[in-house]
């Protein structure tokens, strides 16, 4: 099978300081006009054919986005698409405005598209343009496609235009490289990204971005004891599988590890044993979005050159059916030595994640964040608007919301720990893997998944309920949405989480 390659574009963006004449128009195919609720009088008379803009705003309902679209009359007959938000709306509003924005500018032929936030303070243009950026980006972004004619470009560059100062879009760019990648690799088919392929491409990755690159084969594997993450591989008709750590060292190469992220990676989960039916089963080469996401934060935390030593562990199997497929009822001896009862052979990637959270908790880092898509039942508490979070620092739950917000990915906390593990007792083992009643498994997963913690290592478990939202969620204009490497470097750079008292 051909190794696998990223094919990604980079879309140049240019600023131009100073107001916005008509010769700033001149090379725009697409402009997206972003205004305040109410623009002062003055605005229109800064913008070239302000008038007009201004005649046609006053004949549409309020509180549409975009508000109207016109033509200037240029040469380039420049699409205009208009829109109006608050300058104080919140970052999932500001993100998800302009989505809906860039998607209403690029139905026609790609070219270059310019943004023009006029009337806010210094402070909120500065936003509302790494919005916009941040949403155009994510639509320029080709999803892997196995066509013979393929999708057409949406948007070759950005310009931003009537800027007060130069912007810094190095954050916005960054996180949509990590994000870009996160989707890419989640949406594509499971013969194409397959284990072997898979751990191939990290290896290909690791050598371009200068990343340390180690895989533990099923081999190694049983060496370490790894039971609970070769359980699962047994069903495999190959040993494929393996667990794969990455790591970017910007300072020493011996470095302990700051921050250590860790992702589940079955790359097709039929259910195993307890066979999902049809629909379940039909979009499960996705159940890998949470290795996707965390290695697409490494991407983003290479880009910006953060100075910290970072480790990305990533646990890669197919959970499948079969004579050799791991059963309910088989007792299985996990890495750090608890011994699990298995009930339920579609709760697989907690067993994958115990393992691997036990080796790179092991390293000690100061912070270590697991991504998953782990649980139906946090879909039912908050829907695919919002992912869930856990932590074995309860008093971070605070902090996390407040990340959410602050970055336009959000999450809401639920609760874990030792008195929900009465309902994991098990006759036959140290703790059972799920509970047959099946009632707040989210909660009873991330409490079970913490007793595979060690060195008390300060841990955040996110289960990706917003991995998947129909419509796209924020920025993104996908169903698939890489949810995770936002909040992730919101994290480090605004909550300062590595710096917390532990």
């Amino acid at each position: 099978m051909p190794a696998l390659a990223l094919e990604s574009r980079e879309i140049g963006v240019t600023q131009r300081l100073g107001p916005a004449d008509s010769k700033a128009f001149e090379p725009i195919d697409q402009l997206l006009l972003i205004l305040p609720k109410r623009p002062p009088a003055a605005l229109w008379h800064s913008i070239p054919q302000g008038n007009k803009l201004r005649a046609l705003l006053k004949k549409r309902p309020a509180g549409e986005t975009p508000a109207f679209q016109t033509r200037l009359s240029n040469k380039r007959q420049t699409l205009v698409v208009a829109g109006k938000i608050a300058g104080d709306a919140e970052v999932f509003e500001q993100l998800t405005f302009a989505r809906k924005l860039v998607a209403a500018a690029t139905t026609e032929k790609a070219g270059s598209l310019g943004i023009l936030v006029a009337g806010f303070s210094d402070e909120q243009q500065h936003a509302l343009c790494n919005a916009a950026v941040a949403a155009a980006l994510a639509a320029a972004f080709n999803l892997p496609e196995f066509k013979n004619k393929t999708t057409a470009e949406k948007i070759k560059r950005i310009r931003l235009l009537g800027l007060n100062s130069k912007v810094d879009l190095s954050r916005s760019i960054a996180e949509s490289k990590g994000n870009n990648l996160a989707r890419w690799l989640t949406a594509l088919p499971p013969n194409k990204l397959d284990a072997k392929n898979y751990a191939d491409f990290l290896k290909d990755l690791a050598t371009k971005h200068g990343w340390q690159y180690k895989k533990f084969d099923t081999k190694a594997l049983k060496k370490l004891g790894a039971g609970a993450f070769l359980a699962v591989a047994q069903g495999n008709d190959n040993d494929s599988a393996s667990i794969v750590r990455l790591r970017y060292r910007p300072a020493s190469s011996k470095a302990a590890p700051a921050l250590s992220l860790v992702g589940k990676g079955i790359i097709f989960d039929t259910g195993g044993t307890n066979l999902k039916p049809f629909a379940s089963m039909l979009d499960m080469h996705g159940d890998m979005q949470g290795s996707a996401v965390a290695v697409g934060t490494l991407l983003a935390i290479s880009e910006l050159k953060l100075p910290l030593a970072v480790d990305a562990w990533l646990a890669i199997t197919e959970n499948r059916t079969g004579p050799n497929a791991y059963k309910s009822q088989d007792v299985i001896t996990a890495a750090n030595g608890k011994t699990i009862q298995t009930i339920h052979t579609d709760a697989e990637g907690r067993m994958v994640l115990a393992d691997t959270l036990t080796f790179a908790s092991r390293d000690k880092p100061k912070l270590m964040i697991d991504y998953a898509t782990l649980t139906g039942a946090v879909i039912n508490a908050i829907t695919t608007r919002y992912s869930g979070v856990f932590t074995n620092r309860s008093d971070w739950h605070p902090r996390l919301k407040r990340t959410g917000r602050v970055c336009g990915e959000r999450v809401w906390p639920f609760p874990i720990g030792k008195e929900f593990l009465e309902d994991l007792e098990s006759d036959t083992a140290d703790i059972q893997q799920c509970s047959a009643k099946g009632s707040a498994d989210h909660i009873l997963a991330g409490s079970f998944l913490a007793e595979f913690v060690e060195n008390d290592t300060p841990w955040v478990h996110v289960d990706l309920a917003a991995s998947n939202h129909k419509g796209g969620l924020a920025h993104v204009p996908t169903e698939v949405t890489g949810f995770g490497v936002r909040f992730t470097i919101s994290l480090i750079l605004d909550e300062k989480l590595l710096k917390a008292e532990h």
